[in-house]
């Protein structure tokens, strides 16, 4: 850990350094490599002159993290602010650059280039005279502010004079400075997708030591990790969460497919199943399977099929129900929508783009008759909708999606000598010997291994 010409060693939230994990591992035949991450300074809320600051309110209608019954809306959101660097603070900054450990080689580690600390913003930026910063509380029984956006590894000093010319932090009190950490990881081709190593069985990797950064990018490979690892244990199948089923599959997928050359983040952009991948679904897409494993009660799993039931019968009506002309007219004409010129079907007024579930109730009285009848709750109804409004976008990104699970199904044996199909192109040969890939849908997205070589593989391996 640096901050300014200090440095010390540690481990996270406390804990003491590891000494002799990565020589051991080298050893045993790992490849090993470093890579940085930094944190920025902690403020006391009571130092703070908040009525200076531009307040930012949290959502207006804020959504649930989870679709259980038991599950309730947060409450009492507390606030943000927007804080802004000026060119005094960026000239204070600039007086420590020769002690920073950033840019006196001190720090060799790959750093994120989504997440720069503010020295590197200010030379990689160098003509902006103002950064955008936010204040985070940190929960709500602590005075801790977090500074987003202000992740810096320069000496206290300069950071708390360079802070105290911000703002609304004239006098601010520092409870931590930012510090940068650099870590050793592990290249995670070297993984399965179960997260077990490939060279030695029973060991798993999850978090920071595969090239990753971020909290839910470590817990996300930490609770697969465990999960695999119990059921290897008691010789279960393993699970492995597909590109379409999971942003937990995207991540892994891609951390044992191509890599990582500098700390990874989970976006996303980063995945090409999007319109599957939804806040909305995540219930649908993971409840069977986390029944099927025994990580979900039976009740979990009844309200899920309730859920899925009442949806079914709801989008069943819409198709059932009509409304003539002029009777709604009046209703679509004010949502900018043309009148009725024939007789339609709740159904087909639902797919009219400003028009809302919510709002057709209002002029529908069988529809929300039926829906009162039913007590069907505002997910029911928000499901509904979106299966409605966007079948065919999802029905086509679940196309492209089967097309590859077809790829996934064609196995590669295990230990096979790519070396010896000279059809295949150097560059796929030497990456698919490196990798190993499981299945063809598997060597597919190895970059590198063009679609020419895939279709050589095909030809090998069956159609």
């Amino acid at each position: 850990m640096h901050c300014g010409e200090a440095s010390a060693e540690g481990g996270r939230a406390g804990d003491q350094a590891a000494h002799g994990i990565t020589a051991q591992l080298r050893a045993e035949g790992f490849e090993a490599g470093r890579m940085k991450t930094g944190t920025p300074a902690r403020l006391d809320a009571r130092t703070i002159n908040f009525e200076a600051l531009e307040l930012q309110e949290g959502d207006a209608e804020p959504s649930k993290f989870s679709y259980d019954d038991d599950t309730q809306v947060v409450k009492n959101q507390l606030p943000c602010f927007m804080v802004y660097t000026s060119k005094g603070v960026h000239d204070i900054l600039r007086t420590g650059f020769d002690r920073s450990p950033l840019f006196t080689g001190r720090i060799e580690g790959i750093g994120p280039r989504y997440c720069p600390s503010i020295e590197d913003k200010l030379r990689t930026f160098a003509d902006k005279e103002q950064h955008q910063l936010f204040l985070e509380p940190e929960g709500r029984n602590t005075n801790e502010y977090y500074l987003n956006g202000f992740s810096s590894s320069l000496p206290y000093e300069v950071q708390l004079e360079a802070l105290r010319k911000i703002k609304g932090l004239e006098d601010v009190h520092v409870y931590r400075p930012g510090y940068a950490i650099e870590y050793d990881y592990f290249p995670p081709t070297q993984l399965n997708h179960t997260l077990e190593t490939k060279l030695i069985e029973g060991l798993y990797f999850a978090g920071q030591v595969n090239g990753t950064t971020g909290y839910e990018e470590a817990a996300a490979q930490g609770l697969m990790a465990g999960i695999n690892a119990h059921r290897s244990l008691r010789n279960e199948k393993a699970v492995i969460l597909k590109r379409d089923e999971a942003y937990i599959g995207v991540l892994i997928d891609d951390l044992v497919t191509k890599g990582v050359d500098e700390p990874y983040r989970m976006f996303t952009s980063r995945a090409e199943y999007r319109i599957l991948l939804r806040q909305d679904n995540a219930d649908a897409r993971l409840t069977p399977l986390g029944y099927k494993i025994g990580l979900v009660s039976e009740e979990k799993h009844e309200n899920l099929l309730k859920k899925n039931t009442a949806v079914e019968s709801l989008i069943s009506m819409l198709r059932k129900c009509s409304v003539k002309i002029g009777e709604i007219d009046s209703y679509l004409i004010s949502l900018g929508e043309e009148p009725l010129t024939q007789g339609k079907k709740l159904y087909d007024i639902v797919l009219r783009s400003n028009v809302t579930m919510k709002s057709l109730m209002e002029v529908a009285p069988r529809l929300k008759k039926f829906i009162e009848d039913n007590k069907f709750s505002a997910e029911v109804i928000e499901q509904a909708e979106i299966q409605i409004k966007y079948r065919g976008y999802i029905e086509r990104e679940k196309y492209y999606a089967d097309k590859m699970h077809r790829l996934e199904d064609i196995i590669i044996p295990e230990g096979f000598d790519y070396n010896a199909m000279q059809s295949l192109t150097i560059e796929a040969r030497q990456k698919l010997s490196r990798i190993r890939p499981a299945t063809i849908g598997h060597a597919s997205r190895i970059p590198g291994v063009s679609p020419a070589d895939i279709n050589v593989l095909l030809v090998k391996f069956g159609r």
